[in-house]
């Protein structure tokens, strides 16, 4: 007989066998992540012909990625930032859109971990402090001429994530399925009028 036409008790115990252990181990996996990235503050400040972009994280690796880090894999986080100006007829217009990168390393001959963003580097000598410098965001950028519209609401999001297309290809296979290896904010989005 077929299991979809046994009785409710066999039913039950097929679903018990097969969806009770995906269950626990989705909440064992949940509690014992203890690693991510949250989002706790952010603003946007604009000016005539600029926007100064502020945002504090909490970032928190997770075990593989700093022994990864502490081997010598450097490690790429990319902050996305957008607003758009929501429209009831059309699609959203978007206003402005940029994404940083930051490369996160660590160098076992002189000892200190890295931060470099464009041609711009600065060494640390412990892995907090180069975390707790990443998680103060504090950066200016310029405004195309009329992209924003005064006394209209657009809404902001921000993201910061780690970026594992940039890993090696090993590094980047494991990652593709292992939650230790995804690292990042959910979107954090708030309002803003100039």
């Amino acid at each position: 007989m077929p299991f979809w036409k046994r009785p409710d008790a066999t039913l039950r115990r097929w679903f018990a066998l097969i969806l009770l252990p995906l269950l626990l181990g989705a909440a064992g996996a949940a509690s014992a992540q203890g690693h991510g990235i949250d989002v706790r503050r952010a603003a946007v400040s604009i000016a005539d012909d600029h926007y100064v972009l502020e945002a504090d994280f909490d970032i928190a690796l997770s075990a593989p990625l700093e022994e990864a880090l502490n081997k010598g894999i450097p490690l790429y986080f990319v902050l996305e930032f957008e607003m758009v100006r929501p429209r009831w007829y059309w699609f959203n217009d978007r206003a402005v859109s940029t994404q940083q990168t930051y490369r996160l390393s660590y160098s076992a001959l002189t000892r200190q971990y890295r931060i470099g963003f464009g041609a711009f580097y600065q060494n640390y000598p412990s892995l907090g402090e180069a975390l707790q410098v990443m998680s103060r965001l504090r950066r200016r950028y310029d405004l195309d001429p009329g992209a924003l519209s005064r006394g209209t609401a657009y809404i902001a999001a921000l993201r910061l994530r780690l970026d594992i297309s940039q890993l090696p290809r090993p590094f980047n296979l494991n990652a593709l399925g292992s939650r230790e290896w995804s690292l990042g904010s959910d979107w954090h989005r708030w309002t803003v009028m100039p």
